[in-house]
């Protein structure tokens, strides 16, 4: 049975997140997505550090349990300094082994910045100190960069990230083994720089809210402790990393390029053809995901990876596809008990996503969600692209498919 993994969320003491990130809260939503493994984010901000010590339960495996849900000790951090000549802010995931590694990685933070200040706290340390720092304290501790393509916070972001993994992390660059594609980007478009094909492409949800839990996420054969992830990230095992569950990057707020306050969104071959530049107003577009992919690639669009690529599948959230189904807004009441009803009778969101047969999903859900779900796994979508801090949209149906249905599920 497979064990779905997201290793990226925050707790509601970061900036902008939901006050329902909770740990029984976020159990709660796990159970109803199917996911068996939660990043716990936040380990670097006292306040949740003690909750989660008086919460999780340890493993064997150096995991931690709360009811139904596995837990694995992880933080965001912004590291923001100037080098070069140049202002450089990545977002870095930290992975910890224990509670005692933690301790130590924040007491030694706190001379790089304020951990009560912000869940994801803004470090004034290089990337690689940060390696060096996290690795002196406890060589079982690693560093996977976050969303390494958004254009404000991160590794190759167009306004203050690098061209080469190298340039960010210089002699510790081979103490990264694996990189998060983020939102706005999937596996295919990564694959298109040759550079990162040692690299573990993994994707997570990066959620501020629990309904937003396994937007993305990683699927593995298996239950796996936090040595074996460690192992499995460094070696590229497609044995146990069978494939990532994956936004449509196109929904991604920084996807294509563009200017919000003049409603304009762009493909990268219009941006330069403005020479990046607004033709509104004339300042400068935000340059996003797949203008700054094409940049750095080496490789032809569709490129398809090589042999050891670990494979991905593109969902569309089952709360989304209800959502369009019955022509209601996906945070409506409605939307919400149809949602429970389902996952609650089917065994989590990602089952009915990924397995349960058509045939099953007729005899207990409305012929218009089961429609939506099968065309999501035929990639039989519509698609707006995202811009500028804009979200994207991908439709499973027209407007003029707007439902009239009022049936309800069968129990």
């Amino acid at each position: 049975m497979a064990f779905i993994a997201d290793f990226h969320i925050h707790s509601k003491f970061s900036r902008a997140t939901s006050k329902d990130m909770d740990i029984s809260h976020l159990d709660e939503m796990a159970k109803l997505k199917g996911i068996d493994l939660l990043g716990t984010g936040d380990f670097t901000h006292p306040v949740w550090l003690d909750s989660l010590k008086r919460t999780l339960s340890p493993e064997e495996d150096g995991l931690y349990r709360f009811r139904n849900t596995l837990f694995i000790l992880t933080t965001e951090v912004n590291n923001i300094f100037y080098t070069h000549g140049t202002t450089h802010k990545i977002h870095n995931l930290i992975f910890a082994p224990s509670f005692d590694v933690v301790e130590k990685i924040n007491k030694n933070l706190t001379s790089f910045g304020d951990l009560h200040s912000d869940g994801r706290p803004t470090l004034k340390m290089e990337a690689k100190d940060l390696v060096e720092t996290v690795l002196g304290i406890d060589e079982d501790a690693f560093i996977v960069p976050a969303h390494i393509w958004t254009p404000w916070f991160s590794l190759f972001g167009a306004n203050f990230g690098f061209d080469s993994i190298e340039e960010c992390f210089g002699e510790y660059t081979k103490y990264i083994y694996a990189l998060e594609t983020g939102l706005s980007s999937d596996p295919q478009m990564n694959w298109r720089v040759s550079s990162l094909d040692r690299f573990t492409l993994i994707s997570n949800s990066d959620a501020h809210s629990p309904s937003r839990l396994g937007r993305e996420a990683n699927v593995f054969s298996c239950r796996i402790g936090y040595e074996g992830i460690k192992k499995i990230f460094r070696e590229k095992n497609k044995e146990k990393f069978l494939y990532t569950l994956e936004f449509f990057p196109q929904e991604g707020k920084y996807h294509y390029d563009g200017h919000r306050g003049c409603g304009l969104c762009f493909s990268p071959k219009e941006s330069r053809k403005y020479k990046n530049l607004c033709p509104k107003c004339g300042k400068p577009l935000t340059i996003g995901v797949m203008h700054r992919v094409e940049t750095l690639a080496d490789r032809d669009e569709g490129f398809g990876g090589t042999e050891d690529n670990i494979p991905f599948k593109h969902l569309i959230p089952l709360s989304e596809i209800i959502a369009g189904a019955l022509g209601q807004g996906v945070d409506t009441k409605a939307v919400e008990k149809r949602y429970r009803g389902i996952t609650q009778r089917l065994g989590g969101e990602f089952k009915v996503l990924l397995e349960v047969p058509e045939s099953e999903l007729s005899r207990s859900i409305s012929s218009r969600i089961v429609e939506g779900i099968m065309r999501v796994r035929k990639g039989k979508v519509k698609i707006k692209c995202g811009y500028d801090g804009v979200y994207g949209e991908v439709r499973v149906f027209d407007e003029e498919e707007k439902s009239s249905e009022k049936q309800l599920d069968l129990f």
